[in-house]
């Protein structure tokens, strides 16, 4: 039994099976109208598709965000009614596998490894630890914790803190991982984002100079070089590493939005786009994502944070 709540009210209780998918959706309090919905302060949780618990964040200024806790994945970001994030044509929502879409986790492992691909944060329900509201801007924090799911392929027993803060034009995250084991161990990360765009009229500002690592044509040798122009694009396939990337780029959806994506402590960013190996939805979207190539090493008791704030300029 997995208790969700909330600083300011008690909110449901979710019984999940032992594959994690949700069987039961209750609450313990009365709600309004009958719904499965119960609000506070801009933070609603409801039932999304499949039946999976979602969250809507809505700000008084009229800005709108959506997230599963399942994978603990924001799946909509609407900035006067146009949602600036991406989910795929081709995404479940059946509590199998991750969702296509949105702001995936990659955690402990950013791509292929020695665990499946791109982690199990993905894979898995966060809960609801706490909530707030600051002047109008809706906040709410998820937390993932070491299971046996978890164990059976990455043994360690840890915490992450995700939390996401919708403002007017900007939404922010901060994920925090705690090791609570009593040994060392590392990972890789990523914020693996997926932005509504135009393919031909898009581009991103501010890698000039960068270290790549360009995956294409070969993804298991990447070819090492340095980024000498001032705008990418995304003529075709697009998978390539920025190393130690810039606070902060600025993507042009080729829409009408310029976006600022900044951060601190992911250092390194990632351009991908998969052209017609994904020919149903490829002109609709390109990923810009926040990463930590390089293996974090966390002591035991030791946390390693880093933030990402989206905006619209």
């Amino acid at each position: 039994m997995a208790t969700i709540s909330m600083s300011c009210i008690s909110l449901p209780t979710a019984t999940f099976s032992k594959n994690r998918q949700l069987t039961r959706f209750s609450t313990r309090m009365s709600i309004a109208s009958g719904s499965n919905e119960t609000k506070c302060l801009g933070v609603q949780l409801t039932e999304g598709l499949g039946n999976l618990p979602k969250v809507v964040l809505t700000s008084s200024h009229g800005s709108e965000a959506e997230l599963y806790l399942f994978g603990g994945c924001v799946t909509s970001w609407k900035v006067s009614d146009k949602d600036l994030l991406f989910v795929r044509p081709d995404a479940v929502f059946n509590g199998q596998k991750p969702i296509s879409g949105g702001v995936p986790h990659c955690f402990p492992q950013f791509g292929p490894g020695a665990i499946q691909q791109h982690g199990f944060a993905r894979n898995v329900n966060w809960s609801i630890l706490d909530s707030e509201n600051v002047e109008g801007n809706p906040a709410i924090t998820l937390e993932l914790k070491d299971d046996a799911y978890s164990r059976a392929m990455w043994d360690f027993s840890f915490q992450a803190l995700y939390k996401i803060i919708l403002d007017k034009k900007s939404l922010s995250t901060e994920l925090i991982i705690t090791n609570n084991d009593s040994k060392t161990f590392s990972f890789t990360t990523a914020l693996h984002t997926y932005f509504s765009a135009s393919v031909t009229g898009a581009s991103v500002k501010g890698l000039k100079g960068c270290k790549t690592l360009n995956k294409d044509p070969d993804p298991k040798n990447p070819v090492e070089s340095k980024e000498e122009r001032d705008t990418v694009t995304f003529p075709g396939f697009v998978d390539c590493v920025y190393l130690d990337a810039p606070t902060e780029i600025q993507l042009d959806n080729g829409l009408g939005n310029t976006i600022s994506i900044s951060n601190t402590n992911w250092t390194d960013a990632v351009l991908w786009n998969p052209h017609l190996t994904m020919e149903a939805c490829y002109k609709d979207f390109v990923c810009v994502e926040n990463a930590k190539i390089g293996e974090v090493q966390l002591e035991p008791k030791q946390s390693w944070t880093a933030t990402q704030q989206m905006s619209v300029i």
